[in-house]
């Protein structure tokens, strides 16, 4: 498959980096099916898609559970025909220190950052192989390469899936289906804006202070944007990204965190 209409499942699409990929793509006229727990609310469906939703669509979708995943991939494919782009964006972060940590924060970011990821993959793969064409891109994190304090289940899950991406990479290269991972610092999403708002409840500080703090993390001296990384994905997934597979692309702007 070298052209045409193509389709694209994002999960975790419905917020962040998800949903800004998911709006690129569909403005390269790929339908996109979102995937995500909250899909169920159409209200909230609605809100968050507003009126310029040609081409998205969103379904519930829980990738800790391998029966929706297959379900969900299974009514994609036979509503659309195929999938030719799969972006794994779910994803969980939580904060805990090595000692006594809570066994829950590990399994739910081992079972939904690095698992979730498993089980799509798993999904979509046949249907890439049968079709010849595919595009395969895991949102890792600039923590899959660097260690920070008290978040050992979050690095881990994210190390995990370079792992898992070179070895998916091998697996499809004869079949045109290439896998590569993005792996950005600090992006300014609505998690790190809750972030910024416990700051400054904590410290004190105005929004434009606090925001500050963050940006000096890296020497850009900007906080990334979503839509930045959205720009690469649809790089990634297009037909020129064909020789790009088995890598690790960081948007780190100069920081190792």
């Amino acid at each position: 498959m070298t052209s045409g209409h193509k389709t694209a499942i994002v999960t975790g699409g419905l917020s962040g980096m998800g949903l800004a990929i998911a709006r690129r793509l569909a403005r390269d006229g790929t339908t996109v099916v979102i995937g995500a727990r909250s899909a169920g609310d159409t209200d909230y469906v609605k809100d968050v898609l507003g009126t310029d939703a040609d081409g998205l669509h969103a379904e519930q979708l829980d990738v800790q559970s391998h029966e929706s995943v297959d379900g969900f991939v299974a009514s994609v494919v036979k509503t659309h025909g195929g999938v030719d782009i799969l972006v794994n964006a779910a994803g969980v972060y939580e904060e805990a220190a090595v000692i006594d940590h809570p066994e829950q924060i590990w399994d739910d970011h081992i079972n939904t950052n690095l698992s979730g990821t498993f089980r799509t993959i798993r999904a979509v793969m046949p249907h890439m192989k049968r079709a010849g064409w595919g595009r395969i891109i895991n949102m890792a994190s600039v923590a899959a390469h660097n260690g920070m304090a008290n978040n050992a289940a979050y690095c881990a899950s994210k190390a995990g899936l370079l792992g898992l991406g070179r070895c998916v990479a091998l697996e499809g290269a004869a079949h045109g289906v290439t896998c590569v991972s993005i792996s950005p610092t600090w992006v300014e999403t609505e998690m790190l804006r809750r972030f910024i708002d416990a700051d400054m409840k904590a410290t004190g500080q105005t929004l434009e202070d606090v925001r500050a703090e963050y940006a000096k993390s890296n020497p850009q001296n900007q906080l990334v944007q979503p839509t930045e990384v959205a720009e690469l994905a649809a790089f990634l997934a297009s037909d020129a990204a064909r020789a790009l597979t088995m890598e690790d692309y960081q948007v780190n702007a100069g920081s190792l965190w």
